[in-house]
């Protein structure tokens, strides 16, 4: 239930329901691994696809396999000697140390890994030919997108090209020039915002948890204008991420009125997850792409952060089904739940997982009341209008 306080507001849908939602994806996310020590060790884009279909939820037509972006295609943003560097580092695993601090390989969290050029380069190509397959419309959830910290010329936060400003270049290279970019991972944003923060065809908007790496996106930052941050407090839970839906966003995306959405869904921001602080249940995000996904004819869904392996099958697969309005239900099938069992994870949160995160989908809501300092935060944000 929205608080009792906080007005409900209709909205049009944009959304083309004769076009049916696709989702792309691809095998090497299956196997491949930044190493046993890291954060992206465990297993993500293969449970979605799993997932979604031992649940039954997808077939032939509406599951892609996504392509490897070409040097060209990364080199729309990247810059080429940057693009050649992590080609040279899958080749030769290895990069001599002026080359590693020049492009962030191999530092930072950032490892020199066996598919260090494929992986990030077919999330980009999925990226490229998800915004070419809505050109005319439609939704596309891309699970293995989101990298938005990718900058043009290093690697940063995991991410090492950037597919989500490689998909809006797409959108707008084909004609569009009103763009809304959502992005209400744990962290914020930074990539996309740097890459767009002078074109007025693009609005950036990033929710993140405040104070958490890269420590940027401060509430008055607009960039070059078209920016939005709101930093949130540690504790954020189910209703106040409603709060925010139909306080801000909504009504922003109704003003804006973009011809195309890109929505970075990180689910980071889970309370089981232990890279954030944050304490959101699934439904949460769900709200957020079942509403977003009506205020525009296009919509791009991506993934993101998301260190927990079962809370990531169990979003992603979650936001698949708000996509195509599938109902979901209260327990999983055997298939899907013997997919989750199976799962390895080496992590303290791992060892034991909730017996309702093995046999659900769907977590409790976890809601409270609204913070004060969540109110003065949003309306502050509000005050700076488009």
């Amino acid at each position: 239930m929205m608080p009792s306080d906080e007005p409900v507001l209709n909205y049009p849908d944009h959304r083309r329901h004769d076009i049916r939602p696709r989702m792309i994806a691809a095998e090497i996310y299956r196997g491949s691994s930044y190493g046993p020590k890291h954060p992206l060790s465990i297993p993500r884009v293969s449970l979605v696809v799993d997932m979604v279909h031992a649940m039954g939820w997808v077939d032939g037509e509406n599951y892609l396999t996504g392509p490897v972006a070409t040097p060209a295609q990364l080199a729309r943003f990247h810059d080429p000697d940057y693009i050649a560097a992590v080609a040279q580092a899958e080749r030769d695993q290895m990069l001599p140390e002026d080359m590693m601090v020049r492009y962030g390989l191999g530092k930072n969290g950032n490892p020199i890994y066996p598919e260090i050029f494929r992986r990030p380069a077919t999330a980009a190509g999925s990226s490229i030919m998800a915004a070419r397959l809505i050109a005319d419309g439609g939704i596309i959830h891309h699970p293995a997108g989101g990298t938005h910290h990718g900058l043009r010329d290093r690697a940063s936060g995991f991410c090492y090209f950037n597919d989500p400003v490689l998909g809006i270049l797409e959108l707008l290279d084909s004609g569009l020039d009103r763009v809304l970019y959502l992005d209400i991972d744990a962290h914020h944003g930074d990539g996309v915002q740097i890459a767009f923060a002078d074109d007025d065809r693009v609005l950036t908007v990033s929710m993140h948890e405040e104070g958490l790496w890269p420590r940027t996106g401060t509430i008055d930052d607009v960039a070059g204008g078209m920016a939005r941050n709101l930093p949130m407090p540690s504790g954020m839970h189910d209703d106040e991420m409603r709060y925010v839906l139909h306080e801000y966003f909504m009504p922003l995306a109704q003003k804006f009125s973009p011809q195309a959405i890109v929505l970075q869904c990180g689910c980071d921001i889970l309370a089981e997850d232990p890279l954030s602080r944050q304490m959101l249940g699934n439904q949460a995000i769900w709200d957020v792409v079942g509403a977003m996904i009506k205020m525009a004819p296009r919509c791009l869904v991506l993934g993101g952060g998301g260190y927990n392996p079962y809370g990531v099958a169990r979003c992603w697969s979650g936001v698949w089904a708000v996509v195509n309005e599938i109902e979901i239900p209260p327990v999983l099938t055997i298939t899907a739940e013997n997919i989750l069992r199976a799962v390895k994870w080496t992590h303290s949160r791992g060892k034991q997982p909730d017996e309702k995160m093995l046999t659900s989908i769907k977590d409790p809501w976890r809601g409270g009341d609204i913070r004060d300092e969540v109110r003065t935060r949003v309306q502050r944000l509000k005050g700076y209008g488009l």
